[in-house]
């Protein structure tokens, strides 16, 4: 009886479009309508010099003209009063049409030759995707 209701709950998840396991289930983002967000933030190094970073915002800035798919981007730097980005300097948003817009930018060669551009001077990264709602 455990194994049925158990098997009945995550039917009732699925069919109501809710996966429990959220980070685990590629599906989710797919199969949701709408502009798809792609947020990104750096903290860098401490030893990163203003060229590098330079460099970093100028390659990032390129990209929405290097690989199709890209509806809009913005970028700017940390001015929060509250003082609570943890050290996160930088903020990227990338807004594709949907998913499969966004998985054909990821492994692209113009993406992946910038990531080795900020892989020397990346102290930490935290990307978030979300469908956009009004």
């Amino acid at each position: 009886m455990r194994k049925l209701t158990g098997l009945g709950v995550l039917g009732l998840l699925l069919v109501a479009g809710c996966c429990p396991m959220m980070r685990a289930c590629p599906c989710a983002a797919r199969t949701v309508q709408g502009k798809l967000r792609h947020v990104v933030l750096f903290k860098f190094k401490a030893e990163a010099t203003p060229q590098q970073i330079k460099a970093v915002e100028d390659g990032f800035r390129a990209l929405p003209s290097q690989i199709p798919g890209v509806r809009s981007f913005e970028w700017g730097t940390d001015v929060s009063p509250e003082k609570l980005s943890d050290g996160f300097t930088h903020c990227f948003l990338v807004t594709f049409d949907d998913a499969k817009a966004r998985d054909a930018y990821l492994p692209h060669p113009a993406h992946k030759a910038f990531v080795e551009v900020l892989k020397p001077i990346l102290d930490k990264v935290l990307v978030v995707d979300y469908v956009a709602k009004k």
